[in-house]
């Protein structure tokens, strides 16, 4: 067969020949595994193969089409830097609950709010109590709830109220929250707030239930020119050090009348709230926030019932809404009332309901005077309507922001079955949840 077992061999000159190449393989091999492992990019395989999380049989299956087609690798390789941002997606409808974050432990709180799947906090900030001295401001309280809320990933949005009595020059016999005589009083104190949370609160009320001397309680009254005033000059403040903050204007008080002080028939003690904001349009407020505050608690009637559409319950012993009709008793008529005169005024400025939420006293020993519409609703109907408002809310497009009222003050204020916010509470006298809990937590939040 002309072949030779002799030939296969290597001798002489061509056997050292062999074994140098065979070396130099070797050496270059060893190198190329050397700089594999420890070379200068080997520190971010070694990170990235301790942070790849262990991928499961569904992981590892056959890639679909889509997914082969957005890994392809292009012909002429995209530097990282040119890649395209992707933008983070834009909420559409913030779901949120008020807390008393202040009174008790704040991760705690917070960490309920997440079981129920809010997105969002509303803390009141009472400006009087936590100043007693000009530029003396205990932020301690505020400080555990803004991060403990950021810790979980919720929104905080606070809402200002009660200038503290160094600012004010006018007390009657009832001395209650009012602005501070210099609204840039009002001005700087919100400055200092967002300079202190930057980047941690994401909206700012401004002021509460303008419409009420409960809250503005002036030597003048009830003054909606003035509160577009001190809303102008707040939303400057904070759109200065924070354009990204949203600004809401203070919700007004439903209250379908206007009366005036029985010693001077000048002075407003509250007023119509559709007639307020009709005034606070002619102001102009609508340029000075990004969303328009709103309120209702709603009384005995379901949320989408209309105040005009003969709704009665025979058995309410709260006669209210059926034998003295008006759009203050009615959820819907409400916040309608509001989105039509905003759209009339040529705005399509959202509204941010900042408190709603249905009363009920059962299962307490008793309920606050004049709240006899708590008897009326049971805890059952308590967690159908706050849920179906939400999600009526949610339909109608024009509300940003919804702040249920409220999570627990029954359990942190200590008043018992009188006081006028343990209705409204997610959870009882002992921190224990009622239904409406379970029916928010278990909600779909689109």
């Amino acid at each position: 067969m002309g072949f030779s077992y002799g030939n296969r061999g290597l001798s002489g000159r061509r056997l050292y020949v062999a074994v140098a190449a065979w070396l130099i393989l070797v050496l270059a091999g060893g190198f190329c595994t050397w700089y594999g492992w420890f070379g200068p990019s080997s520190q971010s395989r070694q990170e990235a193969a301790e942070v790849t999380p262990a991928t499961d049989v569904a992981a590892t299956a056959a890639p679909t089409v889509e997914a082969v087609e957005a890994t392809a690798v292009p012909d002429t390789p995209t530097p990282a830097a040119t890649l395209p941002a992707v933008p983070p997606a834009e909420e559409v409808f913030g779901y949120g609950i008020a807390v008393h974050g202040v009174v008790g432990d704040a991760d705690y709180t917070m960490g309920q709010v997440r079981n129920l799947g809010l997105g969002w906090v509303k803390q009141q900030v009472r400006w009087a109590p936590f100043e007693g001295n000009p530029g003396q401001m205990d932020w301690s309280g505020f400080d555990w709830v803004v991060e403990a809320a950021n810790r979980e990933g919720i929104k905080v949005m606070l809402s200002v109220v009660d200038a503290p009595h160094w600012s004010r020059t006018y007390f009657d016999d009832n001395v209650e929250g009012a602005p501070p005589d210099d609204l840039a009083l009002l001005a700087d104190f919100m400055g200092r707030m967002v300079d202190r949370y930057q980047g941690r609160i994401h909206a700012i009320e401004v002021w509460n239930e303008e419409n009420l001397d409960r809250e503005w309680d002036t030597a003048e009254g009830i003054n909606p020119e003035r509160y577009v005033e001190m809303l102008r000059l707040a939303y400057q403040a904070i759109k200065s050090r924070d354009p990204n903050i949203i600004v809401i204007s203070g919700a007004l008080s439903p209250v379908g009348a206007t009366a005036t002080d029985a010693n001077n028939s000048a002075r407003i003690i509250y007023m119509d709230d559709f007639d307020y904001f009709d005034r606070m349009i002619a102001a102009d407020f609508l340029n000075y926030c990004d969303c328009v505050g709103a309120h209702h608690n709603g009384i005995n009637m379901p949320p989408n019932i209309a105040w005009d559409e003969g709704y009665n319950d025979p058995a309410a012993q709260f006669r209210g809404p059926f034998d003295n009709p008006d759009h203050s008793w009615s959820f819907k008529s409400t916040l309608w009332g509001y989105h039509d005169r905003i759209v009339a005024a040529g705005s399509d400025k959202p509204l941010c309901v900042t408190e709603f939420g249905w009363a009920t006293a059962e299962g307490f020993d008793g309920y606050p005077p004049g709240f006899e519409f708590a008897l009326d609703n049971t805890l059952e109907e308590q967690a159908q309507w706050d849920v179906e408002a939400f999600q009526l809310m949610r339909q109608w497009g024009f509300v940003r922001l919804a702040f249920l009222w409220n999570l627990d003050f029954a359990q942190k204020d200590g008043l018992g079955p009188t006081d006028p916010n343990a209705p409204y509470s997610l959870l009882d006298f002992r921190g224990i949840a009622r239904p409406a809990f379970g029916a928010i937590g278990a909600m779909d939040k689109p």
